[in-house]
């Protein structure tokens, strides 16, 4: 497992997401406005704001919160902003490469701040093109090893059509094709198991194994990326040991 995923099972696992809970929040409203803008309002019809909801439920968002940004996005509430998707690349820190997926009301002043905190932190904002060909949209369901019988999980997930199950240090990621996701994940659910993050997700193709000032730099950066209002996702391609990361991320995750 490399950049997001790992990244947000550190945040998980040290109780940091409650903290945060209101900048998440605005996060899952903005994509469920947009899902439910551009596909309407009916869920069965409409698979993004199916799984924009499917997150905002995971988050423990009030049902009043998603009922209300679907209503302003068909017109049946007070009016929402206009958002607009867009995604950048570049690089990050020794070479990693990076996604950034933003909703944002001004091109002008997203660009700016993305290009700002690339090269910040020793990056730089790249054409449209450059790394994108390296992530694949795939569903996936991350487990805390511990937490599960893994035999099961690995036979459960075969049977239910997921493409892969992979293993870090103290993790297990579950892959799938976006179309077999939330059957996957159907399956999980009916027998109990608990899993720390079930999203679709750019899978990096292959990774770049970074060394301890590089790793610090791209900890901050992927920081700062969380922090930016207009972006809603970062995918980037590094990798970190688990005990190298879990060290690094001591002093700026304390800071979230």
């Amino acid at each position: 497992m490399s950049g997001h995923s790992k990244w947000s099972t550190i945040k998980r696992k040290k109780g940091l997401v409650d903290a945060k809970r209101g900048k998440i929040f605005t996060k899952l409203i903005k994509e469920i406005t947009l899902a439910a803008r551009l596909g309407g309002a009916d869920i069965e019809g409409n698979a993004r704001l199916r799984q924009a909801i499917m997150a905002a439920r995971e988050e423990n968002m009030p049902k009043d919160n998603i009922d209300r940004a679907i209503k302003k996005a068909v017109g049946e509430g007070d009016g929402a902003a206009n958002y607009e998707e867009v995604t950048y690349e570049g690089y990050g820190p020794g070479g990693v490469a990076v996604l950034v997926e933003t909703m944002t009301d001004n091109k002008n002043r997203t660009v700016a701040e993305i290009r700002h905190i690339l090269v910040k932190y020793g990056g730089n904002l790249g054409e449209n093109g450059c790394v994108s060909w390296i992530f694949k949209k795939k569903g996936s369901i991350v487990f805390d090893k511990k937490a599960v019988n893994e035999d099961l999980l690995v036979e459960l997930a075969i049977e239910a059509g997921a493409e892969d199950v992979r293993e870090e240090e103290s993790d297990l990621q579950v892959i799938t094709d976006t179309v077999s996701f939330e059957d996957v994940k159907r399956v999980f659910d009916s027998q109990g198991l608990k899993y720390i993050e079930a999203r679709i997700s750019m899978i990096p193709q292959n990774t770049v194994k970074l060394d301890t000032g590089k790793a610090e730099q791209m900890l901050k950066l992927m920081e700062k990326f969380e922090d930016n209002d207009d972006v809603q996702n970062v995918y980037a391609n590094f990798d970190i040991p688990d005990n190298v990361m879990e060290k690094l991320s001591e002093a700026s995750l304390s800071r979230l």
